[in-house]
């Protein structure tokens, strides 16, 4: 393949006709594929393709050849023509010019000479599967970054491993499982590289997401089929898929469940799951699963009328380990206050409370100070014998204020330290969670598919670890022999106590019996 995908390397630098993420806030995030179109007008704008947002206008110009995460100002942009028919100019010997001739000259000189606009600007990101799944455009319930990364976890999603997904959907955990699985493009088909069997029975989200993955140049990592896999199952062209990880994101995922097995289910076993018959299943059966391998499965379903359903056919063909979670993620802010008297009021993260108990105290003198202060000022001059005395005292609490134990001082100059401190090093650490869990409720059941051993493979552990012939192990032995060993055990345990002889110690309960009678 000539290029990777910018899921998988996006490369130092933006570049033309490749998936671009425009990061306008923390919950607005605008998908746009880059053009370099400079060389004429476009939708009206001569300085060509422009992407129009609440804080302005970009330029496609603007964009390229940007290092990822760049902040981009908003540019000024010529809007005259736009939607508007121009009237054919003349030139001197009355014959009209071409408009498109005129539009390209004037589009090549005003892109590269645009003023920055004063409406804001933007951060230009690289495409990732955690980005992707808050800009998609939602076709259906979308599977969010905290569910999807716990899921391919617990499947055990590694590079060079292929995963069945079934739902599609918006594809948001199909972007993630093909990041995970990636090990590099195949060269052949007989090159067995990591893969992403994807299922998707809506054909308009199937058309939808088909484009999508072409743009995004992954089509030789994700496999996309139009089917009912209900009825259909997970085959490719006949031929077993070899996977090691399902995720089923289906209405009805226990209907599914009968193609995901080692061997053809009994009519029993899907009458007694109330399922029926496998349609068009012929004499021989194939699993789409691998089969020297543990095979990890995982179903999504937001209803726990589903999570029963599911987990009882689950337990009828053999799946083991069934455990249900549901995740419920809280984003939590980490960020630095600053606490003290001395800090100025309004800004952001700042605290105006004492910081500590000399603060404090300082802070109680000084109220009380300007009080005592401010009651000597209101006593009349003719009632108040003690004039001269006054300002003596004031100038007494001053001083003690200015000067007790040091505090106002320290607290000055902690305040000097402060303004010359870093901001960000400044303060003390603290953390608040969102009050809100802001993603839908959703159940994750997981279940484990051992691998089923051949004779010859049970022959040869046999003879590795041969069974009855282990030493130390409580069935090895019989009653009999581990009474025995228990016995042995204590008289040893006696013989440690009492390191005399075995006949001097019989010898002396008899002597003892002889002196009492």
């Amino acid at each position: 393949m000539s290029k990777i995908s910018p899921f998988l390397d996006p490369g130092p630098r933006t570049t033309p006709g490749t998936l671009s993420l425009a990061h306008l806030s923390r919950e607005n995030i605008l998908p746009v594929y880059l053009r370099d179109d400079t060389t004429g007008a476009t939708d009206g704008y001569a300085e060509g393709a422009v992407m129009n947002t609440r804080f302005g206008s970009f330029p496609h110009s603007t964009l390229l050849d940007k290092p990822w995460g760049s902040q981009i100002r908003a540019s000024i942009v010529d809007t005259g023509s736009r939607g508007r028919k121009r009237k054919p100019a003349a030139n001197t010997n009355g014959e009209a010019l071409d408009n498109n001739a005129e539009d390209t000259g004037l589009g090549a000189a005003l892109s590269k000479d645009l003023k920055t606009a004063s409406s804001g600007f933007i951060h230009i990101l690289p495409p990732t599967p955690e980005i992707w799944t808050s800009s998609l455009p939602h076709r259906t319930q979308v599977v969010y970054t905290p569910d999807y990364s716990y899921i391919l976890h617990r499947i055990r999603a590694r590079p060079g491993m292929k995963i069945i997904e079934a739902g599609a959907g918006s594809g948001s955990f199909t972007h993630a499982s093909a990041r995970a699985v990636y090990n590099g493009y195949p060269k052949d088909l007989t090159d067995a590289k990591g893969k992403v069997f994807s299922f998707e029975f809506n054909e308009d989200r199937y058309s939808k997401m088909r484009k999508e993955i072409d743009d995004h140049r992954l089509s030789e990592i994700v496999h996309l089929t139009h089917r009912d896999v209900y009825n259909d199952g997970f085959l490719i062209d006949g031929q077993s898929p070899e996977a090691e990880c399902v995720f089923l994101d289906l209405p009805a995922p226990w209907k599914a469940l009968p193609h995901l097995s080692r061997r053809k289910p009994t009519p029993l076993e899907l009458s007694s799951s109330g399922l029926d018959e496998l349609v068009g299943s012929g004499c021989e059966w194939k699993s789409p699963l691998r089969a020297d391998r543990t095979v990890y499965l995982c179903t999504f379903s937001p209803c726990i009328e589903q999570v029963t359903t599911t987990i009882n056919v689950m337990r009828r063909l053999g799946w083991m380990d069934i455990e249900m979670v549901e995740v419920a993620h809280k984003r939590v802010n980490v960020m630095r206050e600053r606490i003290g008297m001395h800090l100025p009021a309004g800004d952001r993260n700042y605290n105006q409370s004492a910081a500590n108990v000399a603060e404090a105290v300082a802070r109680l003198k000084d109220i009380e100070g300007r009080f005592q202060t401010s009651l000597n000022q209101t006593h009349d001059s003719d009632v108040n014998m003690d004039d001269d005395d006054q300002p003596t005292n004031t100038c007494k609490l001053t001083s003690k204020l200015a000067n007790g134990n040091g505090t106002t001082t320290s607290l000055i100059n902690e305040a000097e330290d402060a303004s010359s401190a870093k901001p960000w090093m400044s303060g003390r650490l603290i953390h608040r969670t969102e009050p809100e869990i802001k993603t839908h409720t959703s159940y994750l059941v997981f279940a484990v598919l051992p691998q089923e051993w051949t004779e010859a493979q049970e022959k040869a552990a046999y003879e590795k670890w041969p069974c009855g012939k282990e030493s130390k192990v409580i069935g090895s032995l019989d009653k009999e022999a581990r009474k025995q060993e228990k016995r042995e055990m204590l008289v040893g345990k006696k013989r440690k106590r009492d390191p005399r002889p075995e006949g001097k110690q019989a010898a002396e309960p008899n002597s003892k019996k002889s002196e009492n009678s």
